[in-house]
Order: structure tokens, then sequence, then C-alpha cells
């Protein structure tokens, strides 16, 4: 986890660009997770030294995954400052290698309001301990990629009915639920902790989707790529203390698959909705 925060604190380069780097992962490609956090953190970095009356938080993202990012070249985050606002500000965010995005993403943030406040209430579920842990899962595995992951991994993902880390599952489901939490401290104020949450979750987003389909993990020629994310906080987040994704997938077609999510904190908030449209592709029939 100290890994991750070290790659959120960006170098800043000019009033409103910003660079970071890449931390390694096993297909060679750029994290999308980690690339949409980078872009919350310098936008909000941008909102935060502009003079406005009260501190303002981001409660929206929408964001286009445009083409893989080079492990081994920095990353350049241009932001563009759209709207200051009474309440509301806006800005887009691009994510450069080579003078070339990567990453284009739309943030809105809101200063703290008064206003109506419902929430829907998580499901029933067993609690994080009660669950094995993907962590356990990968340390107990003679196999590089799975110790890369043992010792790599920021955070410790516990799944409620069956991992597909290995295999598919039994059922063919569009639902799951899993708890995570990250695997070492998070000293930050919101900003970062919503920026970690962002970071978490590219992880499981199409896992639904695989479910659905009794795909796994390391299912033969399986091809997946996040396509665009969009994000709302609702609520504070703290995302080393555990949080239970609740999650689904409407719809699946034309190689791309729909994933949602609705996260909980341990007390019971709505504290994100999320969703996230991707690439999956497996080879047809008896190819």
């Amino acid at each position: 986890m100290s890994a991750v925060l070290a790659v959120l604190d960006l170098e800043r380069t000019g009033e409103d660009s910003f660079t970071g780097h890449s931390l390694p992962q096993l297909n060679g490609r750029v994290y999308g997770g980690q690339v949409l956090a980078q872009s919350l953190v310098a936008a909000g970095r941008t909102v935060a030294d502009a003079g406005l009356k009260a501190p303002r938080l981001p409660h929206s993202v929408h964001g286009y995954f445009l083409r893989p990012g080079n492990l081994d070249k920095p990353i350049t985050f241009e932001v563009e400052r759209l709207r200051d606002g009474r309440s509301f500000s806006a800005r887009r965010t691009h994510a450069l290698q080579d003078g070339t995005p990567i990453l284009s993403m739309i943030t809105s943030f809101q200063a703290a309001q008064p206003g109506l406040d419902h929430a829907e209430t998580p499901p029933d579920v067993p609690a994080p301990e009660d669950l094995p842990s993907a962590v356990d899962l990968f340390t107990g595995l003679d196999d590089p990629a799975a110790r890369f992951l043992a010792r790599t991994g920021a955070f410790d993902v516990r799944h409620v009915a069956g991992h597909l880390y290995l295999g598919p599952t039994r059922d063919a489901s569009e639902s799951q639920a899993l708890w995570i939490r990250a695997r070492g401290p998070v000293e930050g104020d919101q900003l970062l902790q919503r920026a970690a949450l962002a970071y978490s979750c590219d992880q499981v987003m199409l896992e639904p989707v695989l479910r659905r389909h009794r795909l796994s993990w390391l299912t033969p020629g399986l091809s997946v790529a996040s396509l665009d994310h969009a994000m709302w906080w609702h609520r504070d987040v703290q995302v080393d203390d555990w949080l239970l994704y609740v999650q689904g997938s409407p719809s699946a077609q034309g190689g791309r698959g729909l994933g949602l999510a609705r996260v909980f904190t341990r007390s019971g908030e709505l504290a994100a909705t999320i969703a996230q449209e991707g690439m999956v592709r497996v080879p047809p029939p008896g190819s």
C-alpha cells in the first residue's frame, strides 16, 4: 500500500501540470485504476489552490481509457480548470505519454452543503473475517504470478460466493459481493481516500460479467480491458477499513460488458456508486 501512496504523490511541474510514475504489472501495461486515481489527485490539487471559500471534494468522475500506458515512461497530467462556481468546481484531466492521451477524465467537486439525505442499505452477507482472503490464496500457490500478486497487491479482497482467480464458479450469476480493504494504513484527507478507492475498484469491476458467463481470470484466450469509468462518491470513505462491494452486470454484448457496484462502509453507509464498461472477449467455441 505504501507503494500505491507513493505513486499517488505526484510531482508538480507547472500550475496545472503534474508528473507521475507507474507500478509494475504482470501484463506490462499501466493499471487503469492507477492512472484514474492519479488524474483525480491532479484535479483535486488545482481545486485546493483555487482560493475558494470552502474546501471541495470530488463527488463524481467520468473518464475514458483511450490507450494502454507504458510502464517504463512517466505520465504527464494536464488539468484544465473548466469552472469554479459558488458550490461546484469542474476539472478536465488528460493523462499523457509522449504527448498522446491515455486517459481523459472530467471530475466535479462540491463544497459540503445540507440537503436531502437517504441511501440504500447493504444486503446481509458474512463478515470479512469469516471469508477466505485472496492474499492467503496467492501466498499459498507455487506460481510466479501468484507470488507477485501476494507481494505487491495493495488490497485484501474477500469474495462472498467464491473467487474467479483459478476457475469459474458453479453458478452463472450476474451478481457478486466482496469485501475489500487496504493492506496497510492510509492516512490522508478525503481526496486521497477517494483516489485510493478509485485505484482499488478497477480490479474487480468487470468480474460480474465473467461470473455471469462462467469465465475466470484464467480462461484461455480471455482478453479484458477497461473502456470507460464513472464514479459517484456519496459519503466519506476510509479505504483501510473494510468496504463491501455489491456488484452486478445488467448487460454484455458486442464484446463489451457493463459492471456496476455499490460500495458500503462496514457500518452500512452507502459511500459510492461505480459503473464501468469494458472490453471482454473470449475465443469462439471450438476455436
